[in-house]
């Protein structure tokens, strides 16, 4: 059901460590129509970083409070869980139950199954439920698919995508964990990210192979990832997540029957958030926008390394839509911008990526279109 559409919709926020901090507050605060009301945290010094940033935000230390209401506050309009993954199900699970609505940084959950009932509880509750995939707002996704959109590659054979970082001193905490509970590693981290734009991109995964490995001294999950998708339509998708590559890869190739593109770099926006940077601040800087030097180079058999090909503006990266899009859901009815069954669907592979390496074989998958 259609929020108030005149008053601003208050947005609390479960956790304010880096995607908290970082991502969410700063996108809600540049979207109009929200405001950020409440960040849970019990940690003291995240409680003065958000005060801080954020003067007049209420702190809380149970996120029952933004469903249930305290301290004579109603409960919110948007709850948004950017704590820990293994917090993420059973969050969600409760804010839906009391009928108010979600955003839940990815992963959404461990496995397929867990984000199938959690977007059948949405339903039944008629609640409103998404899942925070920035990377579909990347600028060399957005490029990507006016490229594809206008058909300068002719027929997609192959796409290779990277996320690769040289970070080999491990730098401790839940993320990098091998305990299951907690979801860690590089596959459900980056690898989220990935697989999602390539299922975006080309459609249902039906055959994943996977290379899970873990390459540093002490480390407990996988660091090193790679992922191969054979996509219904007949594309193959090679996808390289990594924190202990030395020399990195383009971030794109993309290999079609007309042309190749190939995209070096990553999307500026999230070292501008971590700069302390914001959507439409008067600054004078355009958000989102990278210099020519970083646009990818079209072409056939050309080397982009030596000049070849031509130089393709990089469409500029736009994390403020997808806040927007919710903004926009919430008061009008429009859909999620991103739905649990597409986040299901991502996870199915990500499963079947998960087997794959540990039995050395290819997965099968049975193809669901995603609602």
């Amino acid at each position: 059901m259609p929020l108030n559409a005149t008053s601003p919709l208050r947005v609390g926020l479960v956790g304010y460590g880096l995607a908290g901090s970082v991502f969410h507050a700063p996108l809600v605060t540049a979207t109009e129509g929200l405001v950020l009301d409440v960040v849970v945290t019990s940690d003291p010094e995240r409680r003065a970083q958000a005060r801080e940033a954020y003067p007049g935000v209420r702190i809380a230390e149970s996120a029952a409070e933004l469903w249930e209401g305290g301290g004579g506050a109603d409960p919110v309009d948007l709850v948004v869980i950017a704590s820990p993954n293994k917090t993420h199900v059973p969050l969600a699970r409760a804010a839906l139950t009391a009928g108010v609505p979600v955003v839940v940084d990815k992963p959404l959950a461990a496995t397929a199954a867990e984000a199938e009932e959690l977007a059948a509880l949405a339903e039944r509750t008629g609640t409103f439920l998404s899942v925070f995939q920035n990377r579909r707002w990347d600028n060399d996704f957005l490029t990507l698919r006016r490229l594809l959109a206008e058909g300068e590659l002719g027929d997609v054979q192959r796409f290779e995508s990277r996320f690769e970082r040289w970070r080999p001193q491990l730098k401790g905490g839940w993320r990098e964990s091998g305990a299951p509970e907690e979801i860690g590693g590089l596959l459900y981290d980056l690898g989220s990210h990935v697989v999602d734009q390539a299922l975006v991109l080309f459609g249902p995964a039906v055959r994943v192979y996977a290379e899970t490995d873990v390459r540093r001294a002490g480390a407990e999950a996988d660091d090193d990832t790679f992922i191969a998708i054979t996509h219904a339509g007949g594309v193959r998708s090679h996808l390289y997540v990594s924190a202990t590559t030395a020399q990195l890869g383009p971030r794109f190739r993309v290999l079609g029957s007309r042309a190749g593109w190939v995209k070096y770099g990553l999307d500026p926006q999230e070292a501008a958030l971590r700069e302390g940077l914001r959507p439409g601040a008067d600054d004078g800087r355009a958000w989102g926008v990278e210099p020519e030097h970083l646009w990818g180079r079209l072409g056939a058999g050309e080397s982009p390394l030596t000049g070849g090909g031509t130089p393709v503006p990089t469409v500029p990266g736009d994390y403020p839509a997808y806040y927007a899009a919710v903004a926009d859901a919430l008061r009008e009815g429009e859909p999620a911008p991103v739905t649990a069954r597409e986040a299901a669907h991502c996870l199915a592979v990500l499963e079947a990526a998960r087997r794959s390496s540990d039995e050395g074989v290819t997965v099968t998958l049975a193809l669901a279109d995603p609602a």
